[in-house]
């Protein structure tokens, strides 16, 4: 393993969250900010319990992970398409680097910038709303399990996308619905059928669900399935990415 190559690629990805820290920092937890003012305080303070907890406590897992996909994707497709866009892509394949070495560099500081983010999050939370964290070893283990994943997923759309329009394609145009319709704001349970069951095709729900147990105990389903279904499209995206080094996929176009 060249650990020497994917410490360069990792420091130069992380470098880059500090230069265009408004953008990769200021921004996400602003926004999230703004949703605690708007759904946990004005609207959240007319709204009853959800399982014994308030609607601020209960909406606190859902909107960090509403940031966490999205940064998550953003992070590591805009980190391995600049150097498709510029060119130096081909520096990097012809390198003495293996194809999991880059990997682990692009997708390892995505997903350390998730964290970080993630915990932020976290305490910006705590600014507006009082919560506790029954599991607190299993809450860092969703995030990173999360951050991980779908910075691989990113890493996978960054590959694909050949402008920049496409890289925003899949954050908007299906991974933030996911996220509103996968249980941020309520519990299925609140569903009426058949909308309970078609929501359990949605794989945000499991991740949500098992993020939010490691706060409150509470899960719309459980828990080992949240984690099964975490590794089924971790393994799903390995697969992938390794498809695409052995084929050259949008590498050697």
């Amino acid at each position: 393993m060249n650990i020497y190559a994917i410490r360069a690629i990792y420091i130069f990805e992380m470098s880059r969250t500090w230069r265009t820290l408004m953008e990769s920092i200021a921004a996400p937890v602003l926004s999230t900010s703004l949703y605690f003012v708007v759904f946990g305080a004005a609207i959240g303070s007319r709204m009853g319990n959800i399982d014994n907890i308030s609607y601020g406590e209960f909406i606190i897992p859902g909107l960090v992970m509403l940031s966490l996909l999205s940064m998550s994707i953003s992070n590591a497709s805009f980190g391995i398409y600049f150097p498709k866009f510029s060119g130096t892509i081909y520096e990097i394949l012809s390198a003495p680097v293996s194809p999991s070495e880059i990997v682990i560099g692009y997708v390892g500081a995505a997903a350390t910038k998730s964290v970080i983010l993630g915990f932020l999050m976290l305490a910006t939370a705590r600014l507006f709303v009082d919560y506790e964290i029954i599991h607190p070893v299993w809450m860092l283990a969703f995030l990173i399990l999360t951050s991980i994943t779908f910075s691989m997923l990113g890493f996978i759309i960054g590959l694909w996308a050949d402008d920049f329009q496409k890289l925003q394609i899949i954050p908007l145009m299906v991974i933030t619905p996911l996220t509103f319709l996968g249980g941020a704001f309520y519990s299925i349970d609140m569903l009426p059928q058949p909308w309970q069951s078609i929501s359990l095709f949605n794989p945000v729900v499991y991740l949500i669900s098992g993020f939010r147990w490691s706060f409150y105990g509470i899960a719309d389903v459980g828990v080992a399935t949240s984690l099964a279904m975490i590794t089924l499209f971790m393994l799903i995206c390995l697969a992938v990415i390794g498809w695409i080094f052995k084929t050259g996929y949008r590498l050697k176009d």
